[in-house]
């Protein structure tokens, strides 16, 4: 396939890289190892230059690869990105300068299936996204720190306000922190609503506040507003990074008018169609942009999309008999940020999502619906940004209008349990209903009470 290719097989310290030349039906090889410093990085790329080697195929060893390609990647080159798992060697047979010809031999042979790196700007953004994921965790943990030491001085402050770090509740919290043991002094630090239930604070802050908690609390809080500093830092920053680039306004002012609007980003329009979805706020489209891109071309359909983030069930058969579907390995920071989606968006109201949510996890567990609703609300967003159309909501009766004979049906069997005689008229044309099934939804009951004491 390739006449001219080269495989590299990469570590920490070391690369080391296998090229092939075909030239009148004959393939040379040549192996080199190289460093891994940034001279070293640039010396293999004026070595690929010189063999006129475009095509270079290399395994995605952890973090190791990442140097290798943003320094290949400017150069021109046509880069591969293999799955480690897939280009593994005989056993017994295994070398750095063997693993390096294995992955150029099958290079040549077009047999390595790529995986999707995004352009740098998306890259950039992702490492953005992680970070701030990372450090909300630990945010989180940092608060129930706090309210552990919270619960080992008897300040019941968590039984009584709703949000521990509301205003009120920091306000509190700092008094605390500087010696202020008096009950009636914080609670009337409360604000708003809070207000009302000063009787409960007064008793909920009544505890036995030691200076070794002070200290324990003044060392969390410390650290919970600097993470709360680097989150905010780090927004700045997303928000940025989804601003026109200035190759991207050059090009569209290309195709516009002096006078039209500032030109949205692709990665500003994705943002917008995402978070027309419910559930979908701009934290979340920020993460679905990082982590999908915002050419979603690079997906054959929305399936691939799919499985791309484990978001579908595995393929596990033999002998003919379907074994176990667990999901498959992906893309861990898509699916949680999907399945985060998916949870909030089980918890709407008159929604399409949260019909889907009711409807799976009544019959089969509420893990298996978020896993649901989340593959749906992925496939969903593809199509949206792929065929650049707007979210239409189906509405929480979808399933009820598709499945009208079966819904009827349910319902009449389930009042005819409870004793009832149900005659149905169809408001349309007014007729009673028949048992064959074919009366629409919206059909009215009348129903009477066959044997009003046995029911009472």
């Amino acid at each position: 396939m390739y006449e001219r290719c080269c495989g590299l097989d990469i570590h920490k310290a070391s690369i080391a890289a296998c090229a092939l030349i075909t030239d009148k039906g004959k393939t040379l090889e040549e192996t080199r190892r190289f460093g891994t410093m940034t001279a070293d990085l640039r010396e293999l790329a004026v070595w690929l230059q010189q063999k006129e080697i475009r095509h270079v195929a290399m395994e995605s060893t952890g973090i190791y690869w990442k140097p290798v390609w943003n320094i290949l990647e400017p150069a021109g080159f046509e880069l591969l990105l293999a799955n480690a798992q897939e280009v593994k060697v005989v056993p017994g047979r295994k070398t750095d300068q063997k693993d390096s010809q294995w992955i150029a031999d099958l290079h040549k042979h077009g047999l390595l299936r790529n995986s999707f790196v995004p352009p740098r700007i998306i890259r950039d953004l992702r490492d953005l996204t992680r970070t701030r994921a990372i450090l909300t965790q630990e945010h989180s943990s940092i608060c129930n720190r706090i309210q552990k030491v919270l619960e080992d001085a008897n300040i019941k402050l968590g039984s009584v306000a709703s949000d521990v770090f509301g205003v009120s509740g920091r306000a509190m919290l700092r008094a605390l922190m500087k010696g202020d043991n008096d009950a009636e002094a914080l609670a009337n630090l409360s604000k708003g609503t809070l207000r009302k239930k000063i009787p409960q604070l007064r008793r909920a802050l009544e505890g036995q506040v030691t200076a070794h908690h002070r200290l324990l609390l003044t060392g969390h809080w410390n650290r919970m507003e600097f993470l709360e500093r680097e989150i905010a830092n780090l927004e700045t920053q997303i928000a940025e990074r989804m601003k026109p680039t200035a190759e991207e306004m050059a090009l569209t002012r290309q195709n516009t008018a002096e006078d039209a609007p500032a030109p949205l980003s692709p990665r500003e329009q994705a943002i917008q169609f995402w978070m027309e979805i419910p559930a979908v706020g701009w934290t979340a489209a920020c993460s679905m942009t990082a982590e999908l891109g915002v050419n979603m071309d690079q997906f054959p359909s929305a399936a691939h999309a799919a499985s791309w983030a484990a978001l579908c069930p595995g393929n596990n058969e033999s002998a003919g008999k379907r074994l176990s579907g667990k999901t498959r390995k992906g893309n861990v920071w898509l699916r949680r940020t999907m399945c985060e989606v998916a949870w909030a968006a089980s918890h709407t109201k008159d929604t399409y999502f949260a019909a889907q949510f009711r409807r799976i996890a009544s019959r089969r567990g509420s893990k298996r619906a978020l896993m649901a609703v989340a593959h749906s609300i992925l496939v969903t967003a593809y199509h949206m940004l792929k065929h650049k159309c707007h979210y239409k909501e189906l509405g929480a009766d979808f399933f009820d209008a598709i499945n009208r004979d079966k819904v009827r049906d349910r319902l009449v069997q389930r009042l005819s349990k409870l004793g009832f005689d149900v005659t149905l008229k169809s408001k349309a044309t007014g007729e009673t209903a028949t048992d064959d099934g074919q009366n629409s939804l919206a059909a009215a009951l009348t129903v009477t009470q066959s044997d009003r004491d046995s029911l009472m």
